[in-house]
């Protein structure tokens, strides 16, 4: 069962330029591109942080392309 190997590990929130989010082991250097989120903790408060903070799935240049047009109309 999933219990007998527990995931122990620290997880830190990475965002991209796009503010996309991940979660990545803290203990390893960021993937080119991300940096810190301000959360480290276990993988499920990790992942609830960004359930919390991710409410718009849309990468960041979708987001300003959409509220340019928006604008011209």
């Amino acid at each position: 069962m999933a219990d007998e190997q527990a995931d122990t590990t620290t997880y830190k929130v990475v965002i991209n330029h796009e503010e996309q989010y991940s979660i990545w082991p803290a203990h390893r250097e960021n993937p080119p591109g991300w940096r810190d989120a301000g959360k480290q903790g276990p993988k499920l408060e990790c992942l609830e942080f960004i359930k919390q903070a991710w409410t718009d799935m849309r990468p960041l240049s979708v987001r300003k392309r959409m509220e340019e047009q928006a604008l011209k109309h």
